[in-house]
């Protein structure tokens, strides 16, 4: 890495956290990109992160389905769910709505997703509070991207292991 993940945004300086949870909040894949970068890009490379490790065989790379906020609306990331046959569970963006109704038939179908499953989408957000609930991490003190990368994945650690504490009890 090197420090061109830290890039100019409205609050100055800093990076943008992209990543991936499962159902119980837990993180399964980061990745950490300037402050001005586009979120649309990063969603091939937060998926390709991902490794769940069963008890018996290789690790588990496609998840079933996958909920995003409209910010990862594009034709290619669909595109990329579907060859996967990962159901996309991601609201369209209005101006996409609006273009694809104006192309009329050579637009292509509406795209549809299960309202019950993107309410699940919110884990998201409850792992990325649970994330900034260390000072360090919320308030980016790390001047280098490798430290700040570095205690986001403990933080993620310290989560899991929390996790199957509980589970265990």
């Amino acid at each position: 890495m090197n420090q061109a993940l830290l890039g100019r945004s409205r609050g100055g300086l800093t990076s943008k956290i992209h990543l991936a949870a499962d159902r119980r909040c837990r993180p399964l894949s980061l990745v950490l990109t300037a402050g001005q970068a586009a979120d649309s890009p990063q969603f091939v490379p937060v998926l390709q992160k991902i490794r769940v490790r069963l008890p018996v065989g290789r690790p588990r790379t496609r998840p079933d389905a996958v909920a995003a906020d409209k910010a990862y609306s594009s034709r290619a990331n669909r595109s990329y769910l579907r060859k996967r046959n990962i159901k996309a569970v991601i609201p369209e963006k209005k101006d996409q709505a609006a273009n694809r109704k104006k192309k009329g038939r050579r637009g292509g179908r509406p795209t549809c997703h299960d309202g019950d499953l993107y309410k699940e989408r919110n884990t998201v957000e409850r792992l990325i509070n649970k994330l900034k609930a260390w000072r360090g991490i919320a308030t980016r003190y790390d001047k280098t991207p490798e430290s700040y990368l570095a205690g986001l994945h403990l933080r993620a650690s310290m989560i899991w292991i929390n996790d199957l504490l509980k589970a265990t009890t």
